[in-house]
């Protein structure tokens, strides 16, 4: 997961029309956070004798979805500040020629140099920057712990004896 906030920032930044792939970007998030599954599995089966109930998984799905996000925030706004502090800076710049490319007029221009300026004040608060973050990849580790605990749960007069 880390690895992975390093490299779609890498591949961004040294790409001058700031392109990456998205939907692979996320897909990686998915595959990531579908290890989930087989952490809630290991505890209902190891910890728990083979019971759990929706509730339970769910809740173990989202604290391994914290801490997975949680190393994705701490190595991503890492690199952020360590390696790339021109990052955002980069980014206005690209944003703003795109948009003249685009034929923005003079006043879509003014208003997006505003509001790209005021995103990058916010940014400059670590709080606002951890949030931010965590916005990106958490709500993917709650999705597949919430579809995990569905397939997981199980009552007493469920289990499956081999």
């Amino acid at each position: 997961m880390a690895g992975h906030a390093v490299y779609m920032m890498s591949l961004v930044y040294r790409n001058p029309d700031f392109e990456s792939n998205d939907i692979v970007g996320y897909a990686a998030m998915v595959v990531v956070f579908s290890l989930t599954f087989f952490g809630i599995r290991n505890f209902r089966n190891k910890q728990l004798n083979g019971v759990i109930s929706f509730g339970e998984a769910f809740k173990t799905g989202a604290m391994i979805a914290l801490v997975g996000s949680t190393i994705y925030v701490v190595i991503g706004l890492s690199y952020y500040y360590l390696f790339v502090p021109d990052f955002l800076d980069k980014y206005t710049l690209h944003v703003i020629n795109q948009a003249t490319r685009n034929g923005a007029t003079a006043a879509e221009l003014a208003t997006k140099t505003q509001e790209l300026a005021q995103f990058r004040e916010m940014y400059k608060s670590p709080f606002f920057a951890i949030l931010i973050s965590y916005a990106e990849v958490l709500p993917i580790g709650l999705v597949v712990a919430f579809v995990s605990s569905l397939f997981l749960k199980r009552t007493p007069n469920t289990i499956i004896t081999n």
